[in-house]
């Protein structure tokens, strides 16, 4: 109990420190409180955004712009339209949106009318859509217009409706914001559920339920290590429908930051916007950032970037080649964020931490519980490898198709394999469903690929286990290289014996022009050919 006390009050002196927290006359504080206790964190968000920062910019699109109190009183005015259609409280509503204000003027509503909101992830196709859609049991569905075809017949018992629409054939967003009391909404008498997805790796994306709960340890821990500060812009390149995405919009949004968003990624759009708006935050996953570098040092200068202050990346691993390009180009802004949808965010690299261990994830902040096991459960020591196990006020509950994640002691397994530094830091060697075992010896691909991913010649790399008669199982890499480099297969084996022990070169070496990534920017390795 001491120890939460602690936190919270660490996790409210961050909140102050940031800006979220702000001198106001008592009366805004009381109706921000009523809206916490209607409608839960994501409606105390925009509630307390409007009545501080009122007319100042909160969502930016291609389209144009929402202010803070636009925000507000639009979800108010898309909440009042689902009731009157017969929306229960409870009831499950997804959202397959690109990034633009539709999709958060959604995600609101959804707070305001206590919906079990599903955040559909773009990439997936017709089949595992709709097979997606079944088992949540979607009431109504709100989708971008391109996504039509996709969606097929799937008509949930509320239908559908349009969010960004071009031709505007049918029911859209606007329209029922227009024609909708924007006065808030009665309270519901259950709290919002957001279902997140996970990535779908390895098969249908599974649903990840996470509770928003009352606590100033999540956003105080967050604000703790990567200090966002009010009144500034941050330009969020990430999907919001990903976990990483929706929570550095959310983050920025709660100390009154203006958030910019594109549809789709384009590196020379985004650096455009970074330099138009002086963006002070960049929120994006490492394949992005990779893109943005891979533009060349004049596409770079030509761009005026001094604004940033953080460069934030999570959703995939930062190798350390990666981290130490992004440093050299931006300077010390580089942070890196690790996690997943089940367990939250877990640690923070922070500039000084990928400065002295680029391949380092970093700390845990506050409030987070990180350890890492062996098979008996016990804490391994520093440098040794196990299982990484986390635990935060964030983490899950249990997939909605029922089954869930290993427990120790109150820690979730993350699924992962790593070990800490002799500073605490941690170090994610990669998988644990990825390990393989060759010849009697456990390997784990990650490592390889970050050994490839440094060579001069090599744009990405990808590495997985295939059977072997003799051994077991044997490694096997595919590699992309950059344009007019000469590297063969002997090179690539060469480089990998040279470095790492020999049972972990790669038997089989395979070109590729491109990895086939979902649209977090994760390697989808069973497409690989």
């Amino acid at each position: 109990m001491l120890k939460r006390s602690v936190d919270e009050a660490f996790s409210a002196a961050a909140l102050v420190a940031s800006g979220a927290v702000a001198i106001a006359p008592p009366q805004r504080y009381v109706r921000t409180l009523r809206s916490l206790a209607a409608y839960g964190p994501l409606g105390l968000l925009v509630s307390a955004g409007a009545q501080l920062h009122g007319d100042r910019a909160a969502i930016v699109d291609e389209r144009g712009s929402t202010t803070f109190a636009e925000l507000d009183e639009r979800s108010n005015a898309l909440a009042n339209a689902w009731l009157a259609a017969g929306l229960p409280a409870g009831a499950g509503i997804g959202i397959l949106c690109r990034n633009h204000r539709q999709l958060f003027e959604s995600l609101v509503a959804g707070a305001k009318v206590g919906a079990r909101t599903v955040l559909l992830n773009t990439g997936l196709a017709g089949p595992q859509l709709r097979d997606v859609c079944a088992r949540e049991d979607l009431a109504l569905l709100i989708h971008d217009e391109e996504f039509a075809a996709v969606v097929g017949e799937y008509r949930p018992p509320l239908g559908r409706l349009l969010a960004w629409a071009d031709a505007g054939a049918g029911r859209t967003v606007d329209q029922l914001i227009a024609g909708a009391e924007r006065v808030p909404p009665p309270r519901p008498s259950t709290r919002q559920r957001l279902v997140l997805l996970t990535s779908g790796t390895t098969g249908t994306p599974k649903g990840a339920p996470r509770e928003l709960g009352m606590s100033l340890i999540p956003p105080g821990g967050f604000l703790s290590k990567i200090p966002l500060r009010a009144g500034r812009t941050a330009f969020v390149a990430g999907p919001a429908f990903h976990s990483w995405g929706l929570l550095s919009a959310a983050m920025a949004l709660a100390v009154g930051d203006t958030v910019i968003v594109h549809r789709r990624f384009d590196p020379a759009a985004t650096l455009d916007a970074v330099a138009e708006h002086r963006c002070a935050m960049l929120a994006l996953v490492p394949v992005m950032l990779d893109r943005i570098l891979a533009l060349g040092e004049q596409e770079l200068w030509l761009r005026d970037t001094s604004a940033l202050r953080i460069i934030a990346v999570a959703g995939a691993p930062l190798t350390p080649d990666l981290a130490i390009r992004a440093r050299a180009a931006f300077g010390d802004v580089i942070y890196n964020l690790y996690g997943s949808t089940e367990v939250s965010f877990a640690t923070v690299a922070t500039p000084d931490d990928l400065r002295r261990a680029p391949g380092c994830v970093g700390c845990p902040p506050v409030g987070v519980t990180v350890r890492v096991l062996g098979d008996d459960g016990m804490p391994r020591r520093p440098g040794d490898v196990g299982r990484v196990f986390v635990g935060s006020g964030l983490q899950f509950s249990g997939y909605t198709g029922g089954g869930g994640k290993r427990l120790v002691g109150g820690l979730m397994d993350s699924g992962d394999v790593g070990h800490v530094d002799r500073h605490g830091r941690l170090f994610v060697d990669g998988r644990a469903d990825d390990m393989i075992v060759s010849g009697g010896e456990n390997v784990f691909p990650a490592e390889v690929e970050q050994l490839l991913a440094g060579h001069d010649e090599v744009s990405e790399a990808a590495v997985v286990g295939v059977p072997d008669a003799d051994l077991g199982q044997r490694l096997r890499a595919y590699v992309v290289r950059v344009p007019g480099a000469e590297l063969d297969e002997n090179a690539v084996r060469e480089l990998v014996k040279t470095h790492l022990a020999g049972y972990k070169v790669p038997r089989d070496v395979i070109f590729v022009d491109a990895l086939p990534r979902n649209s977090t920017g994760k390697p989808l390795k069973r497409d690989l050919p």
